[in-house]
Parts: C-alpha cells; structure tokens; sequence
C-alpha cells in the first residue's frame, strides 16, 4: 500500500504528479543520463555512449523515462546507504550495455545527481504552478474588474473603517498573486544542475579529461537537462534550495491571504461572499463550507516553518557535504511544491467560481448607520466643529439619529451638498484606479511596483 495517497492532504490530491517518487526516480535517471550525454557532446565518452544510454533506459529528450526500476525496493534499498542514488546506480548499470556502462556516473558523486534530480522536479512543477498562478491572475483581474465600483466595507482591527470596493479588496489580492508568480518565474528559470565531484572541485573531470573539458562540462550537462550553468559547485552553498523555497512560501503567502478574506467574508454573520461550491458537513445539513479557502489557508500555515527549515539546512551545510542537513531538504522542499501545486490549483477553482452576495455587500456598509464615512466628516468639518462636537455628532448616530439630518442641522454645513457628502459612494478614493492598474498589469503579466 502506497504511504501518502494524500488522506490527510485532500489539497494536493490529482496535483502532485510532478513531485510524486516516480517523479523523483525519473528525474534521478534523467540525472545520470543527461551526464552521460554531455560526456559524449563533448568528446570525453565515445560519439555514440549518449544515445546507447538513453535507449537502453528509456530517456528521450523532453519525456519521461520507461526504465526498469522499482521505486519501492529502490527506496528500502537507499536506508543502508543515506541516499537512493547509491543503489539506483548498480540498478540501471546493469540495464546498460556492458561496453558503456563505465560512462554511468563516471566522476561524480551521489549529491550531484540528487540535487540535480531535486532542481529538475522542481523545474517541472514550478512551471506547472507558474501556469496555474496565472489562471488565478485572469481570473481574479476579471472578479476586480466586474466589482469595480461596488463599495463595501472596509475593515481594520476586526471593525467597519471606510468604505472600500469589493473589486479593490480583490485587486489587493491580484498584486500579491503576480508579484509571487514574478519572484517564482524568475527563481524557476536559474534552477541549476550540480556538478562538483566528490569535493566539489571537479577534479575527477580534470583527471578524466583535461581543465577545459572539466570547465565546460557543467554547461552541457545543463543544457542536456534544460537547467541553468552555476558559477561552482553548490555542495554546501544551498542558495538555490533556499531562494526556491522562499519564492514558493511567498505564493503560499499570497494565495492564504486572499483564501482568509475569502473565509472571513463567506461567515454566516457577513455572509459578502461564497464559493461556487461549499462543502456540506456531516453533522448540519445546512452548511455551506468555504472548502477551497480552508484548505488554501491550511497550507499557507504549513508554509513558512518548511522554509525556515530549508534556511536551518542551509545554515547547518557544514564541511562539503551536509551531514544530516542536506538530507533534510528533500522532503522539506517537496512538501512545499507540493502544496503550491495544490494550493495554486484550488486557488484557481475558488476565484473561478467565487460569487458575491450584493444585499448583504449592501447591508453590512450600512451597518453602522452612515458612520463609515466619519473620516470624511472629520476631514470636512473636523475644524469648523471641533473634536468634541463630532463626538457629539457621532454618539448621536450610534443612538438612533439620521447621520444626514443631523449634518445638515449644524450651522457649519452650511453650503455642503450634505447627502452627497455621507454617502459611502463618494468616499472611495482611487479604489477604482488601483483595480485598472492590476488588471493592467495581469493582462501584460507585468510585476506591480
């Protein structure tokens, strides 16, 4: 029986193929014949070991690879050694033909082929989060932008503060979701592959073929695998895991914030907006569950201590290879994938089917019977009346009175366009802007300021 089929992860189940073990196998595979295909580009293994490799393990260029490899007996296989490289490469050794299989993980070491194999899942799924992310940009740039004008309260502390748009509080959530997705798109891009050798000195490939060979070896075994060329071997210098793992903590950040709005204003007592689809319980028929912001937000709550421990692992890379806190990563960094990539994929469907309850939009601004709008009064009339006048004024409303006809009785107002004045509607200032300029921005995939 499969460990995880994702019983106790219900966001991420049907979105974390990418990050799957039989991901994680193909990934390693594609490692070790990706090098084996450098060697060859560039001279250092005979012409044609690249393709007598590739074919005999099933690799093509661009797709999975069909090689004969037991994920399970490969996992109880790895505990003796500290990793599953170790016993993969008499695995696949073995499936090569024997005049080749000198050139299968020739020169390098098990922590090359892992971080390599861990940059390439992650490539996978960061552009599959990447598109996904941009889903949710569309569809939130159009929720903006058809509740543009509609005015709602605004809140801060838990308490009605001035009106506000519902299309501007989505906006909000529009800027963060595309300054996550910029911040990952440009981390996902420079993923590179390891190549260091048992030292991290590429003196394996020095002795195998030569500096300018060894010095050029790195690039095409990124470009065989379509990973960025590091500057040096990144054995112990875990910037790549680091800065991965907070672009993806960022986006769970982003996608959590707009799912605990959603969740605070789908409650009975607000009641301002739902999902298309609520979940029921098992105990009250009536309920309509905010599902999808529940479980974003659950995620988002798991996020930032998975990448505190990958700037711990970090930190703790000592000597030229981690004892204990590079293993820590692995699970680590792919326990955050997977949640962006169930997280984004919720987020979409939310947004997607998000619907708005006008009346009580409607009734929740009028909650306060006008005193939303008592910054603008202060503003206006703050020093034609004073202080303790407002206060006055504002007690008055809080016990009954017409917050208009109470205006319009005081001498100062005189000259006012009093209902004008206390209506919520003219008090929204460039709320209007801010949501044209998202859109604009989703629309052109550019990054807000």
């Amino acid at each position: 029986m499969t460990f995880d089929e994702g019983l106790l992860s219900p966001l991420t189940v049907g979105h974390d193929q990418e990050v799957t073990d039989a991901a994680a196998l193909d990934a390693l595979v594609s490692a070790e014949v990706a090098l084996v295909r450098a060697l060859a580009r560039l001279g250092i293994a005979p012409p044609e070991t690249g393709d007598e490799v590739s074919s005999a393990l099933g690799w093509r260029a661009g797709a999975h690879v069909d090689v004969d490899v037991d994920v399970a007996a490969l996992a109880e296989s790895a505990a003796s050694g500290g990793n599953a490289v170790i016993p993969l490469v008499s695995m696949i050794k073995a499936q090569v033909p024997e005049a080749y299989r000198r050139w299968v993980h020739r020169g390098v070491t098990s922590q090359d082929i892992l971080d390599t194999a861990l940059m390439l899942v992650a490539r996978r799924a960061t552009i599959e989060i990447d598109g996904t992310l941009c889903e949710v940009g569309m569809a939130l740039a159009d929720f903006a932008s058809r509740h543009r004008d509609e005015v709602a309260a605004a809140r801060t502390l838990t308490q009605h503060a001035v009106p506000t748009t519902v299309g501007a509080r989505a906006a909000g959530w529009l800027r963060s979701v595309l300054a996550a997705r910029r911040r990952l798109s440009d981390v996902s891009e420079h993923l590179p592959v390891q190549l260091g050798g048992a030292g991290g000195t590429l003196a394996s490939f020095v002795e195998i073929a030569g500096t300018e060979h060894a010095r050029a070896l790195p690039a095409a075994y990124a470009a065989e695998l379509g990973l960025a060329t590091p500057d040096a071997p990144w054995h112990t210098d875990r910037r790549p895991v680091t800065e991965l793992g907070d672009a993806l903590v960022q986006v769970l950040d982003a996608l959590g914030k707009m799912a605990s709005d959603v969740a605070t204003l789908a409650r009975t007592e607000i009641g301002e907006l739902s999902e298309g689809a609520g979940g029921g319980s098992s105990a009250m028929p009536q309920k309509q569950n905010p599902v999808a912001a529940v479980l974003i937000r659950s995620a988002a709550l798991r996020a930032p201590q998975l990448g505190a421990t990958l700037h711990l692992a970090s930190t703790l890379a000592s000597d030229e290879r981690p004892d204990g806190a590079w293993h820590a990563e692995w699970p680590t960094l792919r326990e955050l994938l997977r949640l962006a990539l169930g997280a984004s994929a919720s987020a979409s469907g939310m947004i997607e089917g998000l619907r708005v309850d006008h009346n009580a939009v409607k009734r929740n601004l009028a909650a306060t019977r006008g005193l939303i709008i008592s910054e603008r009064l202060s503003l206006v009339l703050g020093d034609r009346i004073g202080p303790e006048r407002l206060a006055t004024l504002v007690d008055a409303v809080r016990a009954g009175g017409d917050l208009a006809e109470l205006v319009r009785a005081l001498p100062e107002s005189a000259g006012e366009d009093i209902d004008a004045l206390v209506d919520p509607v003219g008090y929204t200032g460039l709320a209007g802007v801010f949501v044209d300029a998202a859109r604009r921005r989703a629309l052109d995939h550019e990054e807000p300021e």
